[in-house]
């Protein structure tokens, strides 16, 4: 069974090949392309079909090809989000928009995860929920430091352009031991970042994300986002090698959305320590 640091590429029963279809037994066989007096049916064998002209089924794989355009679809609906978010929520409302969307998005993360079925349209309407959120924590930072936000966006697919190209060329292989690490460090790092967060609520000015430990805290967010990239990319190449279901290609979409966007969120913090 395949494993993934990441929440929504780690489902128990993600990635599995895909089931036999009616009319077939576990070795893609059709049992009924044999007619009843013994002997071979050489057009159900050649086309798949079951007996009395009824047509056999069968599920498509996830490819490369359906991973990669999945992702663009949901990246691509965030990024229309958080433009829209940015033009048209007043500044009023920026920080209590930037809140609400960070706490939806987190529980719809958690809805995805915990499904068993895909649901594209859950995906959607995290994609919009979370491009909410991209869009005022990225005012903000605009306001604060013009042109970070380029800044942040660049360095963002160049830290994941560079992780694709190094897993790749230098064929990085992922052990158990390896990926446990990442696992218990990324949930140790969320645990962490969450009690700071409610401490910061009760005593302002204190916490994990001041002055040059701010610095820290987000270099050791950016190593955990691209060792988790490392092992996402893993875990859908080995999906694809086992012939995983087409739909599966969604909710890899899905898990590399979210860990670019704590990849760019990382950035963006750790830029905005460089500029003041």
């Amino acid at each position: 069974m395949l494993r993934s640091s990441n929440p929504i590429l780690s489902k128990k029963d993600a990635f599995t090949p895909a089931a036999p279809q009616y009319g077939q037994n576990q070795y893609g066989q059709n049992p009924y392309a044999q007619n009843p007096y013994g002997q071979t049916d050489p057009n159900a064998q050649q086309y798949g079909y079951a007996p009395f002209g009824a047509p056999a089924q069968t599920e498509g794989r996830m490819t490369l090809d359906d991973v990669i355009t999945k992702t663009a679809v949901v990246m691509g609906l965030l990024v229309i989000s958080a433009a829209l978010s940015w033009w048209l929520i007043p500044v009023q409302l920026t920080y209590g928009a930037l809140i609400l969307s960070s706490l939806v998005g987190f529980v719809t993360v958690l809805l995805v995860s915990f499904r068993r079925n895909v649901s594209p349209p859950l995906m959607f309407l995290y994609a919009v929920i979370e491009g909410v959120f991209i869009g005022m924590i990225s005012k903000l930072f605009e306001q604060w430091y013009p042109g970070i936000v380029v800044q942040a966006v660049i360095g963002t697919f160049v830290a994941a352009g560079v992780t694709l190209a190094t897993y790749k060329i230098f064929r990085i292989k992922v052990t158990s031991k390896f990926r446990k690490i990442v696992i218990i460090a990324t949930i140790a790092y969320a645990i962490t970042l969450f009690v700071n967060f409610i401490i910061s609520l009760f005593i302002p000015g204190i916490g994990l994300r001041m002055g040059m430990l701010g610095l820290l805290v987000s270099a050791i967010g950016v190593t955990l986002a691209v060792l988790n990239l490392i092992l996402d990319f893993d875990y859908i190449e080995q999906g694809i090698a086992i012939g995983a279901p087409a739909k599966e290609s969604w909710r890899a979409a899905f898990g590399l959305t979210v860990t670019m966007v704590w990849l760019y969120v990382e950035i963006l913090r750790i830029l905005s320590y460089l500029r003041r």
